[in-house]
């Protein structure tokens, strides 16, 4: 444990993804339990550190731009070091560290289980040399059951060993610190992925799949619940995989029932499904286990079949529409969104109508339209038939002002039925939260007219107004 005589203040950015916000909070607690002091505000920080993404273009000039804004707080006073940690500081590395001298350090996955040995040094006036990028995929067997025993070796933010005095003996030992009170958490049940799309470097860099033990999730989530949390959003690169290296096919079913078990937690959500590894057995624990909401969160990523196959994807739209399809049977009401690629190399106008035509029958409720772009390491950027900057830019723009209007027409289908919601704060008078089928952050919400229900209830209500995916709603008496 690291020792100073005066406690040291840390600022803690999180930029990305839900998985990066538990990263964060595992940091946290690597930071507290060696002395360290979190606290909200950049200006009475030692140290910023910013948990970069670094998934997409536009997210790595977000997570550089952030990086920028810190370093100028180090010509106004007190804070002393800037740090990038994250995704985009563990694919890029040393490259990152020489292009931006403002950030005193640039640290990955391995500098986690000694965060704050690292910390101390650089705020010591020390140097912490950036680590050369490698493929993470290579630190684990090819073979997922066998993953389990060599994963000890092997640094996986979510997967580390507990330093001592994280938790109290007697209770559950996670290795997490809330950096919020938000009535939701994000719970991590796997990290890193085995498919090889196109356009995707994130196994590059977050490695091999890696399962979670069911008996960690259910002490998490445990946890979670002693701190305020009411609803679990289960993550992972890819969550329809969880178990394939336990061992256990249907271990996400199996740990979705445990889950329904923890005393106090009121809903448990589930994210990034693959279309390809959704089982029937799956869809019915989803929406009959207690507390599962409906939601499914859905990686078609196109619905042209000729064109997925040139992303390493499956499937095609008749074959998504059929998936859709079986969760509506079950249940009418099931939230359902997904995210498509714009601009593809080798996408054609006949494709483009292909993924118009499945946007408007799968009537989907959330829609995430992302422009292509090269990423470094991946084979979308080795492919033929690039499309002109502009024209992937346009796809773009036009699928998204489709997906908008496709989706407000969706919430107001809604209007008229009964749904509960999760109260996350209030406004003018009225509570603010989401309805079963809204995911945290980008779904939308939904505001509760003349109710005064405290942050973390559920709440039965009647929909009566949309304006594009958020909803209005009234108190059921």
């Amino acid at each position: 444990m690291v020792r100073m005589s005066t406690l040291m203040n840390v600022h803690l950015v999180t930029l990305g993804c839900a998985r990066n916000e538990v990263d964060s909070e595992e940091l946290a607690a690597r930071l507290e339990a060696s002395g360290f002091r979190l606290v909200d505000n950049a200006d009475e920080a030692d140290t910023v550190m910013v948990n970069t993404c670094g998934f997409v273009e536009q997210a790595k000039k977000d997570s550089v731009d952030t990086l920028l804004e810190a370093a100028d707080l180090k010509e106004q006073g007190r804070t002393k070091a800037v740090v990038a940690v994250g995704c985009m500081a563990e694919r890029y590395g040393k490259e990152l560290a020489d292009s931006m001298p403002e950030a005193d350090a640039v640290l990955g996955f391995d500098s986690y289980t000694d965060i704050a040995d690292r910390l101390t040094t650089i705020l010591n006036g020390g140097h912490v040399e950036a680590h050369a990028p490698r493929d993470r995929r290579q630190l684990l067997p090819i073979t997922p059951v066998k993953r389990r025993e060599a994963a000890a070796g092997v640094a996986v933010p979510g997967h580390a060993d507990l330093p001592a005095g994280v938790a109290p003996g007697s209770g559950p030992r996670t290795l997490r610190k809330r950096l919020g009170n938000s009535p939701y958490a994000a719970l991590k049940i796997a990290s890193g992925c085995d498919r090889r799309c196109a356009f995707c470097a994130i196994p590059r860099f977050r490695g091999s799949y890696l399962s979670r033990s069911p008996q960690e999730v259910l002490e998490e989530a445990r946890w979670l619940v002693d701190h305020g949390v009411h609803e679990v959003f289960l993550v992972s690169e890819n969550s329809s995989s969880y178990g394939k290296d336990l061992g256990d096919i249907r271990a996400l079913e199996k740990l979705l029932g445990d889950l329904s078990k923890v005393d106090g937690l009121d809903w448990i959500r589930v994210s990034y499904l693959q279309p390809a590894e959704i089982r029937p057995t799956l869809i019915d624990a989803m929406v009959s286990t207690d507390k599962v909401v409906p939601y499914f969160d859905l990686s078609f990523q196109h619905a042209s079949g000729p064109l997925l196959r040139r992303m390493r994807r499956f499937g095609e739209a008749e074959s998504f529409l059929g998936l859709i399809d079986q969760i509506r049977d079950k249940v009418p009401h099931a939230g359902i969104r997904s995210n498509f690629i714009a601009g593809f190399p080798g996408e054609t106008e006949e494709d483009v109508e292909i993924l118009k035509d499945f946007m408007i029958r799968a009537r989907l409720d959330v829609v995430g339209i992302f422009g292509y772009s090269d990423e470094d390491n991946t084979e979308g950027a080795t492919l033929d038939r690039h499309l002109e900057q502009d024209v992937v830019e346009a796809r773009a723009a036009e699928l998204s002002h489709l997906a908008a209007e496709l989706c407000a027409q969706r919430a107001e289908e809604r209007l008229g039925d009964t749904t509960t919601v999760l109260v996350e704060g209030h406004e003018g008078g009225a509570a603010v939260g989401r309805a079963e089928f809204q995911g945290p952050e980008v779904d939308g919400t939904t505001t509760i007219v003349d109710c005064d229900a405290a942050v973390g209830e559920l709440v039965l209500v009647s929909l009566t107004a949309a304006d594009g995916v958020d909803l209005t709603a009234e108190v059921i008496a």
